[in-house]
C-alpha cells in the first residue's frame, strides 16, 4: 500500500462526482480502503427504525467515504498536487504548484 498524500485535517476539494467542486476538511481516513470522509461532501440518507435510543426513527444524513483519487489538496485557496522530498533527514510533503512545505 502506498503512502497517502492527504491527512486528517487537510482541506480538500472534490474533483469528480455529484459533489464536484465542494470543499471540506478530512474528518477520517480509511487507509485499508483508500477512502476518506470529507465533512459536507457525499451526503447519504439512511432510514433508521424506531428503537429504544431513538423512539422517533426517521431519516438520518451522514457523510459517506470518497475515494482519495477523487480528492485534491487545497492550499491558499487553490488546488495542488502533493509530492514528497527529503529535508535533511526528514521526509516532508510539499506543494507541486508553489514548491512550499505543507
Amino acid at each position: 500500500m502506498s503512502k497517502l498524500k492527504v491527512k486528517t485535517g487537510d482541506t480538500v476539494k472534490v474533483m469528480v462526482g455529484v459533489d464536484k467542486g465542494k470543499e471540506g476538511k478530512i474528518v477520517k481516513i480509511l487507509k485499508d480502503k483508500n477512502k476518506a470522509i470529507v465533512e459536507g461532501a457525499n451526503m447519504v440518507s439512511k432510514h433508521t427504525k424506531p428503537s429504544a435510543q431513538n423512539p422517533q426513527g426517521g431519516i438520518s444524513k451522514f457523510e459517506a467515504p470518497i475515494h482519495i483519487s477523487n480528492l485534491m489538496l487545497v492550499e491558499n485557496g487553490k488546488t495542488t498536487r502533493v509530492g514528497f522530498r527529503m529535508e535533511g533527514d526528514k521526509k516532508v510533503r510539499f506543494s507541486k504548484k508553489s514548491k512550499e512545505i505543507i
